[in-house]
């Protein structure tokens, strides 16, 4: 039977606001400051404190160890102190055990981490190879945590090194100590640290995470880690309005005002909200203040649309939207919407091999399609590759020229491979953009008695295969990226493959070119035209 944790608390008015939260599902509380947040999640916590952890990502990250310096048994006597502490009245603005907390969390990541070691080294002993390769496919949490990182646009890696010791790499440079994180990274890690080492059929409740890392950062985050425990139910506190707009599914609690009886807090004025509601704008006011910047893009925070966004526009939020039509209606849907003045929306989408009509109709609308037919020319564009082929050739000492030469040759007889699919894709979109332009107006239906289009399909595909073959035969790459979907060919795998990494690592390896080289960044940055100056301008 699914777990439910019932939410319940008192109104000034005697009403009462009941929510029932199953496991898998995500509950906001969203208010602006002094609106009682931190009281009512130390008011859940105590209600369901056996099966509660609570994560207060607003208060104190820093610690000195990263070192497994405590013994099971003192891991959980403070498990069980910090619990007693948490259900005081004082835990809504006082943390105790602050220092000790971060020592716990690092304790869990570490015997995750080793106890999923010592189960396949035990299947292993045993002989079961088959059941050890098994579990040796599921990441470990130390593992999962990287992953997070990279795709919520931290450039630290973590790892388990000798004598039980967390330690980190920026950017893959010399390691050193969790200690020594940034405040956001140290918060980062800390948060999913807690969340991964949770049980599961766990009410985690996370205190305010937006306090030490960006919108950009917290929100694919703490996406990512919804979607990695759907075996435990989230309360998440904040006054970060986007929050629950980028996690639609999820329900929302607003709170206007707290009302305390001897410093104790004994109701909420408060409306829940069902998903996908609207959030009223009064409150978005209230929260939001000054301005804020969100350029919509297609995809989702797992995809690679999202990292390679966030890197080239790193002041502005960037929130994944899934389909190109989703990215439009978003974009018009804020632009349109007067009173939501505090936001400033553009859009991104792939290029498709739209019109020139259609593109000038996008950018009428503030929505921006590539220069290149999808987001992976971004990646793959043979300036770019040329430059990750030298940083590879630096490695293993071959000439960066002729790995280059060779990405860009098995890229191009993947290409040929698949000529025929790619002819297919490009016809039919040839043909529906142009039976769209015939499409009958008012007036030809009011005076004209039938319709006739007739669209010559051998002569575009005849047109087409020509064209490709002249691409392929002068092995123009660039071109390729703008007219056709070579991701479908696994001619992008032929370029990773070529240079000698693989698709993600390549990918992977972009997006640190972008971090460290400024004529990488400037020249991407150069392919959306007008629209980086459009986004910096006050």
């Amino acid at each position: 039977m699914l777990k439910k944790f019932d939410i319940t608390f008192n109104q000034p008015n005697g009403e009462k606001i009941c929510h029932s939260l199953e496991l898998g599902k995500i509950l906001f509380i969203l208010g602006a400051n002094g609106t009682g947040k931190s009281s009512l999640i130390s008011r859940i916590f105590k209600t369901h404190y056996q099966q509660a952890k609570r994560i207060s990502a607003h208060r104190q990250t820093w610690f000195t160890s990263n070192t497994l310096d405590i013994t099971p048994q003192s891991r959980d006597d403070l498990e069980k102190n910090i619990r007693s502490q948490d259900q005081q009245v004082h835990a809504r603005y006082r943390e105790d055990y602050a220092q000790q907390r971060a020592g716990v969390a690092i304790y869990d990541l570490i015997d995750s981490d080793t106890m999923l070691e010592r189960e396949i080294a035990g299947l292993v002993r045993a002989g079961k190879l088959k059941e050890a390769q098994e579990k040796a496919k599921k990441p470990s949490p130390i593992q999962v945590i990287n992953q997070l990182m990279r795709l919520s646009n931290i450039p630290i890696e973590i790892s388990l090194e000798e004598k039980q010791k967390i330690m980190a790499r920026c950017r893959g440079g010399l390691p050193y100590s969790v200690a020594e994180l940034s405040d956001g990274e140290r918060s980062a890690f800390l948060i999913a640290a807690a969340v991964l080492t949770a049980k599961s059929n766990t009410l985690l409740l996370i205190d305010e995470p937006e306090r030490h890392l960006h919108r950009s950062i917290i929100s694919p985050l703490l996406t990512l880690l919804f979607e990695e425990r759907k075996d435990c139910a989230f309360i998440v506190s904040t006054h970060e309005v986007m929050l629950p707009v980028d996690n639609p599914s999820a329900s929302t609690i607003l709170l206007r005002a707290c009302e305390y009886v001897n410093s104790q807090a004994e109701s909420w004025m408060a409306d829940i909200l069902t998903p996908n509601a609207t959030i009223y704008d009064a409150l978005k006011r209230d929260i939001l203040g000054s301005r804020k910047k969100i350029i919509f893009v297609e995809g989702t925070p797992a995809s690679i649309d999202t990292p390679i966004y966030s890197l080239l526009f790193p002041q502005v939020s960037i929130v994944p939207k899934g389909s190109c039509r989703d990215v439009e209606h978003a974009v018009r849907s804020l632009r349109d919407a007067e009173d939501l003045h505090w936001i400033s929306a553009w859009g991104i989408v792939d290029n498709d091999r739209r019109s020139a009509d259609d593109i000038a109709r996008l950018r009428r609308h503030n929505v921006h399609a590539l220069s290149h037919y999808s987001v992976e020319a971004l990646y793959y564009h043979p300036k770019i590759a040329k430059k990750v082929a030298i940083r590879q050739a630096n490695v293993t000492g071959d000439d960066p020229k002729e790995l280059y030469r060779q990405a860009v040759r098995d890229a191009v007889n993947a290409v040929d491979k698949n000529k025929a699919h790619l002819l297919d894709k490009a016809v039919e979109r040839i043909v529906r953009r142009e039976i769209f332009e015939y499409l009958p107006g008012k007036e030809d239906i009011q005076n004209k008695d039938d319709i006739n289009i007739k669209i010559d399909i051998v002569a575009h595909r005849t047109a087409e295969d020509q064209r490709l073959s002249n691409l392929t035969r002068d092995q123009d790459l660039e071109k390729l990226l703008q007219l056709y979907p070579l991701r479908e060919s696994g001619a992008l795998s032929q370029i990773a493959k070529g240079i000698g990494l693989t698709k993600p690592k390549y990918e992977e390896a972009v997006r640190k070119l972008l971090q460290e080289d400024k004529a990488a960044f400037s020249f991407l940055k150069n392919l959306f035209g007008n629209l980086p100056s459009e986004v910096a301008a006050p």
